[in-house]
């Protein structure tokens, strides 16, 4: 199925990519303003690493609460919840400015990556519900190109507003992009079923004791090898990835000496890269075996991981901007991959649980990462940091390529298309 064919015939799904774009272009506008104001106040690495750390221990904190949710109540509510809550919360970094320090940035960062799980996994919970077996190929890869294409456009846009027209206006817009985000998700209407995971009626017990149900999740994960191996490569990637959004901020600012449109140039062409391999991730995904597939990501940890450590020691700007571009679209190829094997075969009841989970157990990483990184800029250059990122961030491969050649990542079945997913015709 062909991407305008999707956006034509699954106004679902139309709905919801609508949505996507504007807020996540909104969401560029923010992690723009927000460094670039962190640095401005402290002219320090370590602020940077700060902020990011402030964003990840609250969506690590947030996992198991956003997945018990989504198992139990209806998935889209719970999105437009975190969607209007984000919006009000967005506009609070505006107290910040003017400040001579950083704990309002770092007091709405932690508020707001805390609602962030509950729309993230919400949607990754919620699209076999909204597209067809036919259609969520291609859907998956829509999804995670468009983010990346929000990256691109909402970066340097971000980076172009604040130094034009000043931090208000970037936290205003990230608002407004939030709740234009929620009105599209109200849209959303099943022809069958609801957006609620059918179930046995909750118990007394476990009502009150939730935490045997978020075991249950991690026992399920545990059970299939394939989904454990694909959470400890995100694991894996995030030992050198956590310290990326650090070094972004640092080489746009103080390496590069570019200041917020630096950033934002940084980010684009980390975008447009992502953008490029999950186009070729989109062709390339239905014509691969499962062999291949796991092969295909053996090759894409490496050419990221020595794309990056290219990056770092470039002293030309436009190269530089080059191999984070080959960096990033070797992630994209990997990640639309790895997302695709994750909705074929995921329960639908451990949806929510598998999604937050995973995306916790990331940040938990990456938040190690980031205060690493943070931590060293203070000792030694960024470029030094780059190199080891990259490093570590290419050794996924060689637990992948040992969990591949050693028989461990058998294929999992797939998942039957339950009757009250096949939602891909006119909503009411």
């Amino acid at each position: 199925m062909t991407v305008l064919e999707l956006l034509r015939s699954n106004p679902n799904y139309r709905r919801l990519w609508t949505g996507q774009i504007v807020s996540e272009i909104g969401d560029h506008f923010n992690n723009i303003a927000v460094l670039s104001l962190a640095l401005a106040h402290t002219h320090s690495g370590l602020s940077a690493a700060l902020v990011m750390l402030a964003r990840a221990i609250p969506a690590v904190l947030a996992g198991p609460v956003a997945g018990l949710s989504l198992d139990r109540l209806d998935r889209r509510r719970v999105m437009i919840a975190s969607d209007l809550t984000r919006a009000v919360l967005a506009l609070g970094f505006i107290l910040a400015i003017g400040q001579k320090s950083n704990w309002f940035l770092y007091g709405f960062s932690a508020l707001l990556m805390f609602a962030s799980p509950f729309f993230t996994s919400g949607r990754s919970s919620i699209l076999p519900t909204v597209t067809s077996p036919e259609e969520l190929h291609a859907a998956n890869s829509v999804t995670q190109i468009t983010g990346w294409m929000t990256l691109t456009i909402g970066a340097a846009l971000g980076g172009f507003t604040v130094a034009s027209f000043g931090y208000e206006w970037a936290f205003v817009l990230n608002s407004l992009s939030f709740v234009i985000s929620a009105f599209c998700v109200w849209g959303l209407r099943p022809t069958t079923g609801s957006f609620r995971v059918e179930r046995v009626v909750l118990s007394e017990n476990d009502v009150v004791r939730p935490w045997h149900e978020y075991k249950e999740g991690w026992r399920y994960m545990l059970s299939v090898p394939l989904i454990f191996a694909l959470a400890l490569v995100g694991v894996g990637w995030a030992t050198g990835g956590g310290a990326a959004q650090v070094l972004f901020s640092l080489f746009g600012e103080l390496v590069f000496n570019k200041g917020p449109n630096g950033i934002g140039i940084i980010w684009s062409f980390a975008g447009l890269g992502l953008m490029i391999g999950g186009g070729f991730a989109l062709w390339l995904g239905n014509r691969l075996s499962f062999t291949t597939y796991k092969r295909t990501i053996i090759v894409c940890y490496l050419v990221h991981g020595a794309g990056y450590v290219i990056f770092s020691q470039m002293r030309n700007f436009a190269l530089a901007l080059l191999f984070i571009a080959i960096s990033r679209a070797a992630v994209a190829v990997s990640s639309v991959l790895n997302m695709g094997q994750l909705l074929r075969h995921v329960d639908n009841r451990f949806r929510g649980r598998v999604f937050s989970t995973m995306e916790s157990m990331q940040w938990s990483v990456m938040m190690l990462s980031m205060g690493a990184a943070g931590f060293a800029s203070t000792y030694t250059n960024p470029r030094t940091i780059g190199l080891w990122a990259g490093i570590a961030s290419s050794t996924t491969a060689l637990f992948w390529g040992w969990a591949h050649f050693t028989g461990h990542l058998p294929e999992p079945a797939l998942q039957p298309a339950e009757e009250v997913e096949i939602h891909g015709g006119p909503v009411a």
